[in-house]
C-alpha cells in the first residue's frame, strides 16, 4: 500500500493514463480527487473505484482555468483533510501542422492546456502541501520537445518542454519544503490521443526500441513510483518512460 493515507489529485482522469493511474493509486491505498472535462466518464471511473472499496471523489472542469485548480485542492482538503500528491496529467496535442501554417488559436490552446495548467496547478497545490510538511507533484510532459522533435508538433513540443523547465524551478524552490516535483515523459501509449487506426499504431510502434506502444497501466506504474515515497530522493527529474523511442534509430 504505497500510497496509504495519502490524498492525491489526478487530472485527465476520465480515460487513458489518468484513468489507469486512478485505479492503480486507489489499489495502493490513496484517497483520490479526480478531475477531467468529461463528467460522465469521470463519474464512471470514480464509481468503479468506490465500488471496489476505494475512496474517490470527482470534479469536472477545465485545467486551463485557475479557479478549477483551486477547487480541486479545496475538495481534497474538505473531503480528506489534506493534499499529499498530484499527478497533473491532462493534455492535448491540438491540431498538428507547421508553425507558418498554424492558427494562432491552436497555438494558444495547446500552450494553455499543457503548460498554463501546470502553473495553475502548482500555484494552488504547493501551499496545500506546505501545510502538512511536504508532498509530491508529477507533470506529464513528453519526449517530444525534450529528446526529439516531430514534424507538426511545434506547439506541443514548446508546451511540454516548458513543463520540464517549470518542474526544475519548482523542485529547487520547494525542496526545503519537502515537496518533490518531477516530470514524466511517456512514449507512444494506446490512448484516445493516439487514435485507433492500426496503421498509425504500427508506425508509432516502429519508432520505439521495444517496437510496441505502451499500455496506459505501464505509464501509471511510473507515475506511482514518482508520487510514492519510493522516489524520496528524486526531484527535478525528467523521467523518460518511452520504450526506447528517444534512442531508437532503426
Amino acid at each position: 500500500m504505497r500510497l496509504e493515507n495519502k490524498t492525491v489529485i489526478i487530472t485527465g482522469a476520465s480515460s487513458g493514463i489518468g484513468a489507469a493511474a486512478a485505479q492503480l493509486f486507489a489499489n495502493e491505498g490513496a484517497k483520490l480527487v479526480l478531475g477531467a472535462r468529461r463528467s460522465e466518464l469521470l463519474e464512471k471511473v470514480t464509481d468503479d473505484i468506490c465500488g471496489q472499496g476505494g475512496e474517490a471523489v470527482f470534479l469536472a472542469g477545465d485545467v486551463e482555468d485557475g479557479p478549477y485548480a483551486a477547487e480541486l485542492v479545496l475538495l481534497a482538503e474538505t473531503r480528506f483533510g489534506r493534499l499529499d500528491g498530484a499527478f497533473n496529467n491532462a493534455g492535448t496535442t491540438g491540431d498538428m501542422g507547421s508553425i507558418p501554417d498554424m492558427a494562432d488559436d491552436n497555438w494558444h490552446k495547446v500552450i494553455s492546456v499543457n503548460l498554463n495548467s501546470g502553473f495553475h496547478a502548482a500555484k494552488h497545490q504547493i501551499p496545500a502541501m506546505q501545510k502538512h510538511g511536504g508532498g509530491s507533484i508529477v507533470f506529464t510532459s513528453s519526449f517530444v520537445g525534450h529528446t526529439i522533435g516531430l514534424p507538426g508538433m511545434g506547439a506541443y513540443a514548446a508546451a511540454k518542454g516548458g513543463l520540464i523547465g517549470l518542474t526544475q524551478v519548482l523542485a529547487v524552490e520547494h525542496g526545503t519544503d519537502k515537496i518533490r516535483v518531477n516530470a514524466l515523459l511517456p512514449g507512444g501509449t494506446r490512448t484516445q490521443m493516439a487514435g485507433d487506426d492500426p496503421g498509425t499504431h504500427d508506425w508509432i510502434s516502429g519508432l520505439h526500441a521495444l517496437k510496441r506502444m505502451a499500455d496506459p497501466s505501464e505509464i501509471a506504474q511510473a507515475a506511482l513510483f514518482l508520487i510514492s515515497d519510493q522516489a524520496s530522493f528524486v526531484t527535478g527529474s525528467a523521467m523518460i518512460v518511452d520504450g526506447g523511442n528517444s534512442i531508437n534509430k532503426t
